[in-house]
């Protein structure tokens, strides 16, 4: 009897399981659904590059048509709901989608940790749109300023997506010559929080060279319109920020489609449990990338980058060709193979495996950014698209 699997968004760990499933399995023995709310692949570490310059997104978007293979049904929806005693996935039209096994590849959502006014007021980075908006935004206040009233850029959250995002605004300052000044706050005491001090400080220096203002030691405790309020507390008063655009990348929780699907959550993030198979509570229901937090034993799980997805989606589409003809399933571990972080037209590379050089920056780490960002859009497309995309990644 063929099987139904259904494989749910089309990021990195989506679009990656659909090209690993249907390598993996034999003809006759399932059919695939595929199933995202919208019919591109994004490549999302790339988004940044939107910020500055909104054509580079043709070159950084990937129809699904490109991806999968005439087998593969695609079906353009936002899913809303998991059934698992019906077996199906439910989407925003209400419509219904039956399956014997789905993987839940749908990403995360920007979480503001209860922070006032946060949400109300901060644009993210999480889609294509967001990029756009972002640009419009920058633009726009940098067309009512002057040098003397310069625009202010306040990106709150030193991770990767923050001072990425930063040194973009920063360099489409530079390019135009626009009046804008920009801002990278971190509520911890370094930038890029939790790593090795050497990249830390790279990181810190090509920032300041692309004359962003950093500020760190305090978390963000309130936004209204026009002011972001850092610090503070009983017997203090927080420092007040001025800004005309306030950009929020610090941090991700689970995304609200699953927020009541029947299967064991983390409380705080509710992001999707998964053992190192990809299974969830449910053993019908798969789950990977930023959706799932997948056990690496120890009480550690799997970092929600898109090196781990491209890892874990070559696995996990192999799991369900496995699954449907019942054979053992693959566990898999996460290998760190470095990492790679723009700031405008610069480039930091840390602990690339291979490379006996710690930390550098220059052409070198230019090059292997761009080159891994090309090859991910080789493996799902195609080497031309890869070519074409160079330049603008």
């Amino acid at each position: 009897m063929t099987a139904t699997v259904v494989v749910v968004g089309s990021g990195y760990a989506g679009a990656g399981a659909v090209k690993s499933f249907e390598e993996a399995v034999q003809p006759g023995e399932a059919e695939l659904t595929w199933i995202s709310d919208t019919d591109y692949h994004l490549v999302l570490h790339e988004a940044h590059r939107c910020v500055r310059d909104p054509t580079v997104e043709s070159e950084i978007t990937i129809p699904v048509e490109e991806i999968k293979s005439d087998r593969t049904t695609f079906r353009e929806g936002r899913v809303t709901g998991l059934d698992t005693d019906a077996r199906e996935l439910e989407l925003a039209d209400g419509d219904t989608v039956s399956y014997d096994y789905c993987l839940l590849a749908v990403g995360t959502r920007t979480a503001f940790y209860g922070i006032d006014g946060l949400e109300e007021h901060a644009l993210t980075l999480k889609s294509l749109p967001d990029a756009r908006e972002i640009n419009r935004q920058v633009t726009n206040a940098a067309d009512d300023a002057t040098a003397e009233e310069p625009a202010q850029v306040i990106v709150g959250g030193a991770g990767l997506s923050g001072i990425q995002t930063a040194g973009e605004v920063a360099e489409y300052r530079d390019e135009t010559g626009a009046p804008v000044e920009v801002t990278l706050v971190e509520g911890l005491d370094e930038v890029f929080p939790g790593n090795d001090p050497e990249v830390q400080g790279k990181l810190r220096k090509f920032l300041r060279e692309k004359d962003v203002g950093i500020e760190t030691g305090e978390f963000i405790s309130e936004v209204d319109k026009e002011t972001v309020y850092v610090g503070g507390g009983e017997e203090e008063q927080p420092t007040e920020m001025s800004y005309d655009v306030l950009i929020w990348t610090g941090g991700i929780t689970g995304r609200d489609e699953f927020a009541d699907a029947p299967v064991e959550k983390d409380d705080r993030s509710h992001r999707v449990h998964a053992d190192a198979t990809f299974q969830t509570s449910d053993d019908r229901v798969f789950a990977i990338g930023d959706t799932a937090l997948i056990d690496q034993g120890d009480d550690e799980v799997a970092p929600p980058t898109a090196q781990a997805a491209w890892q874990a989606a070559e696995v996990a589409g192999e799991n369900l060709a496995r699954q449907v003809r019942g054979a053992p399933l693959k566990s898999w571990s996460h290998e760190d193979k470095g990492t790679l972080i723009s700031v405008g037209d610069r480039a930091v590379a840390h602990d690339v495996v291979g490379i006996p050089i710690s930390t550098f920056g220059g052409v070198p780490a230019v090059f292997l950014k761009k080159f891994v960002a090309a090859r991910w859009i080789a493996q799902v497309s195609s080497v031309g698209r890869a070519v074409s995309a160079w330049s603008d990644m």
